[in-house]
């Protein structure tokens, strides 16, 4: 079974956003969650109580489950959230050198023919999506 495609269904029909989606040591799984207006601890326990329901149906195996907000350090993981959060301040690693470098911090300028632009320096680097290794809102990348 797709467990996130599961919950991704799943919870863009509760009204929430899948943001991330990690298997944790042990066998458990960390899902973090978003709305408009932020996600308040009231809706991890909605969240959290659904998913334990909708695992037991499916049959999904798993020894935990926690379930909360991304954060101040929220990645970038979708085309959809760099578009979203066009004019933010953002930072980006690459897998590959941009421009002879692989990180970038500066304001995102829109998505376009599959790459994400972004303003660094009061220069424009255009990031094929396929090259990120991360993206976000985070001070710093841990390697």
């Amino acid at each position: 079974m797709d467990v996130h495609l599961l919950l991704e269904n799943t919870l863009q029909g509760l009204g929430y956003e899948l943001v991330d989606f990690e298997l944790t040591q042990g066998g458990g799984f960390r899902v973090f969650i978003d709305k408009p207006g932020g996600v308040t601890l009231d809706d991890c326990v909605s969240v959290s109580n659904h998913l334990t329901r909708l695992f037991m149906v499916e049959n999904v195996d798993y020894e935990r489950l926690e379930v909360s907000s991304p954060g101040l350090d929220r990645p970038l993981k979708k085309e959809a959230d760099f578009v979203r959060f066009a004019g933010q301040l953002a930072k980006i690693k690459t897998r590959m050198p941009v421009e002879q470098q692989k990180r970038f911090a500066g304001r995102l300028a829109g998505v376009e023919d599959g790459s994400v632009k972004i303003e660094v320096d009061g220069r424009l680097v255009v990031i094929p999506f396929a090259n990120i290794d991360k993206a976000g809102w985070s001070l710093s990348f841990n390697d």
